[in-house]
């Protein structure tokens, strides 16, 4: 089995190290565990991952790997973006590899679209389609199906092989961890990848360690160290004990991995990392999108700083100033630069091709600019309404109105515009939705059994 690194820090992290393991002994446990403990694999997935032949090998290799994954008793496809005929085509080709514990989720289809309307109308919101959507619904359904551990992986994973699975599963299934994350190498054709964490959120992490260390602001220093603990925290592919799901939040935007990574620090009692892979891994790659703020990775960026920036300044109370982002963007490109010499340095040493002047540029005209970015979507209320205040309290042409409530009126509009801006596009937990919703487990139930006759 796996070697562990059993001293934990205060961010109460284990970490399970690849080095020397018996695969035959993990599947034996897995499986003899999996007995009792009923176990369930999302993998959220768009129809372009099978109908776009550059995607299609890859989608296909997924489905040769999970065909022999004796141990898990359901396996949820979470279909966006498909019509019935691309429904119909993703249920031939799991039945061309065989795959006999499976459900196909067509969150398009009048089944599970019937269930989102039921969410929506009691008020849930769950609207924004997106990764966050289609994987909480397929968690619900795990749920309803008596599931004890649940595991995600996406569908665009080049290298997966089921030895990923096992150890991803194994601390939760095995050990009686409430979350565990893969973290792998991102070295690919002699190349550095994982961009965004590389560039952006490490050294924003650090920038504010290095500012919270001064002010010895400990609580926000536990969250971000954290963080920190985490070798690749914007992977994919977690684990989760039920117990814990139930309580889960999840982001519906691109924050979605730093976003379950806050509400596990919050609500988990145990949590483990583990090496997903010693080989080279490898998914598709974002465009840097560098003129376009909504795609790639500059929108991937803002919703990652936002993400986290809401975390510290609503739920840990966090204050700030007018000159908070503009100092912290500072500290921050100070800090990947550092980043960037170590990488160069590294390559150097590693005989990996290395393009400084790119990663630099990135930095700078991508990743700080989304700090800037995210900084003036959160602050702009804040000073706005201090500037309009300033100026009807200067000019006593304004004092009628000041007697008659204007500045209270001014104060109310910011505190409903304050929740709007700081509100990352979230879905509530199953726990909050059963209790409002008793029936709502029996309602998947019929929809599951439904969509199992509609694609046999």
């Amino acid at each position: 089995m796996a070697i562990s690194d059993f001293s934990q820090s205060s961010s109460q992290i284990t970490t399970f190290h690849i080095l020397r393991q018996d695969r035959k002994q993990l599947k034996a446990q897995l499986r003899l565990h999996s007995k009792w403990k009923k176990t369930v694999l999302v993998v959220p997935l768009l129809a372009s991952e099978y109908t776009d032949p550059a995607n299609l090998a890859i989608f296909q290799r997924i489905l040769r790997q999970l065909k022999d994954v004796s141990y898990l008793s359901k396996i949820i496809f979470g279909l966006d973006r498909a019509n019935e005929e691309e429904a119909f085509v993703l249920r031939d080709l799991i039945k061309e590899f065989d795959i006999k514990n499976h459900l196909i989720q067509w969150n398009d289809g009048p089944g599970f679209s019937g269930i989102y309307d039921t969410l929506n109308e009691a008020g849930f919101d769950i609207i924004e389609p997106g990764k966050g959507k289609n994987m909480f619904l397929s968690f619900g359904i795990a749920i309803a199906l008596g599931a004890e551990s649940i595991g995600l992986i996406d569908a665009d994973i080049r290298t997966f092989s089921r030895a990923q699975l096992d150890r991803l599963f194994y601390p939760v299934v095995v050990l009686n961890y409430d979350f565990s994350k893969a973290y792998y190498s991102r070295i690919m054709d002699n190349r550095l990848y994982g961009r965004v964490k590389r560039l952006l959120l490490d050294p924003l992490l650090i920038a504010l360690k290095r500012k919270f260390t001064e002010s010895k602001d400990q609580k926000v220093l536990n969250l971000i160290q954290f963080l920190l603990g985490f070798n690749y925290q914007l992977s994919g592919e977690v684990a989760f004990h039920v117990d814990l799901l139930k309580r889960m939040r999840f982001a519906t935007n691109w924050g979605v991995e730093i976003f379950t990574l806050i509400e596990v620090y919050r609500k988990a009692s145990s949590s483990a990392q583990v090496m997903f892979s010693k080989e080279p891994f490898d998914h598709k790659h974002q465009d840097a999108s560098p003129e376009d703020r909504t795609k790639g990775l500059n929108r991937m960026a803002i919703d990652i700083v936002t993400t986290l920036m809401n975390a510290l300044i609503i739920e840990e109370g966090l204050e700030i100033a007018d000159t908070f982002f503009r100092d912290l963007t500072v500290t921050y490109h100070a800090v990947a630069e550092e980043q960037i010499k170590k990488y160069s340095d590294d390559a150097e040493f590693s005989n990996l091709s290395y393009d400084r002047d790119w990663e630099e540029y990135l930095v700078k005209e991508v990743f700080r600019d989304s700090i800037l970015e995210a900084g003036d979507m959160l602050t702009s209320p804040y000073r706005m309404t201090e500037r309009f205040l300033r100026f009807v309290n200067s000019h006593p042409e304004f004092k009628p109105f000041i007697e008659n409530g204007l500045a209270e009126t001014i104060l109310e509009v910011e505190r409903k515009t304050e929740q709007r801006v700081f509100e990352t596009p979230q879905t509530v937990s199953w726990e909050r939705v059963s209790n409002k919703l008793p029936r709502i487990f029996y309602d998947l139930i019929e929809v599951v059994e439904s969509e199992k006759r509609r694609f046999s």
